[in-house]
């Protein structure tokens, strides 16, 4: 039984931390991305916690999901009221323990969080990319990572670790690398969506486009799209809950009413809470990173792109551990999807556990503060130490 066993999500922070930046494929060198088109210079803004040690093989890379950003833990000020995304499993003594591996949680390109995207200023014409911004893929994200790990001094990841996009951008790292990862934690993920899933993300994407403010993504230097961007985020949120998590939250409770005043004014505590969450979100978030973002994980397949269509061909190229997770009421990417993923490991002789977590919460699950998922991702990065730093 490992020391983590016990342990929950209860901790210590990493305290005070920095965003940085790692800026590569300068020209002439710019990165050749699977749409065909180049793209370079390429900046991707990250964080680190913990310490790298003298072998350098405690490496954890943390790859976060759509809208997440590098901000895994922590905080940038001693005034900021809200800690990094996933401050409950990273840092010190928690599921990802900081005072053993030194974690890194780098941003996407095609984001809006300080890495080249869409927003980004184009240097050929010194102006926001907009939709000249090349459509990009996991895997085009994948090798921009790569750069970065690469400048830190890493050869070989202990473990890559996300949810949601995020796993398959794990996913995309043990197949594209298999000699650079150690062991892979997918969570909340699959290896194609389905097509419930693309059908909510071209909803989503048209109700951006549908804007008159979107103006074909040309919109930096006037009125954004507001209203399109929060509808976007209201359709993708739904996915994200669980009708079990919306009826013990809202149910069909009024919000600051006694009964109903028969009008379109949102009345139920559920219509409030989903113009709360697309009001938050344009004011963090650019509509034009979410129409690629979306676009990539749509794209993404990992049995067509590198098993000929078979999934148990596309795992045989990977040679990680894996520790896949799913959870019960996550209706987005249900928990056959990561069955199938285990079933093919199996079939290729490789190393996998897998765990199906019974939570209420949705496809955001993995987010919430869970002692159950702590301990066994702490568990397993314990074991896969000991075992790999002999």
């Amino acid at each position: 039984m490992s020391e983590y066993t016990q342990k929950d999500s209860q901790g210590h922070s990493v305290g005070i931390v920095e965003k940085k930046l790692h800026t590569s494929a300068e020209p002439p060198g710019e990165l050749e991305l699977e749409c065909g088109r180049k793209l370079g210079p390429i900046t991707l803004a990250y964080e680190t916690y913990g310490t790298l040690n003298a072998e350098k093989n405690n490496a954890v890379l943390i790859l976060h999901a759509l809208s997440g950003d590098a901000h895994v833990a922590g905080f940038h000020s001693a005034e900021d009221e809200k800690p990094g995304w996933w401050d409950s499993m990273v840092g010190p003594e928690k599921g990802i323990d900081t005072n053993k591996y030194f974690v890194v949680c780098s941003n996407i390109i095609g984001s809006c969080m300080g890495s080249t995207g869409p927003c980004a200023i184009n240097p050929k014409t010194v102006m926001p990319y907009g939709l000249e911004f090349p459509v990009v893929t996991i895997g085009d994200m994948v090798r921009a990572q790569k750069t970065l790990i690469d400048a830190l001094g890493i050869k070989r990841l202990l473990a890559v670790v996300g949810g949601s996009v995020g796993g398959m951008q794990v996913l995309e790292w043990c197949v594209r690398y298999p000699d650079m990862v150690a062991a892979a934690i997918p969570l909340a993920t699959t290896t194609r969506h389905s097509a419930l899933a693309i059908a909510f993300n071209e909803v989503a994407r048209q109700a951006i486009m549908a804007d008159p403010h979107w103006n074909n993504g040309d919109y930096y230097f006037g009125d954004r799209p507001k209203t399109g961007l929060a509808v976007a985020r209201m359709i993708g949120h739904v996915t994200y809950l669980s009708d079990e998590s919306m009826r013990l939250k809202f149910g069909r409770r009024l919000q600051d009413k006694s009964d109903f005043s028969f009008s379109f004014d949102p009345e139920f505590q559920v219509e409030s809470y989903l113009r709360h969450q697309g009001k938050r979100f344009v004011e963090r978030f650019d509509a034009n990173a979410f129409l690629y973002i979306t676009k990539a994980a749509d794209y993404f397949d990992l049995a067509k792109q590198y098993g000929g269509g078979s999934m148990v061909e596309a795992f045989s190229k990977m040679d990680a551990r894996f520790l896949i997770v799913s959870f019960t009421s996550d209706w987005l990417y249900p928990t056959y999807q990561s069955r199938e993923m285990v079933k093919a490991i199996k079939k290729t002789g490789g190393d996998v556990s897998f765990c199906e977590i019974e939570a209420e919460w949705g496809h955001d699950a993995f987010l919430i503060p869970n002692p159950r998922l702590s301990g066994i991702i702490g568990g397993f990065l314990y074991r896969v130490f000991n075992e790999t730093a002999r």
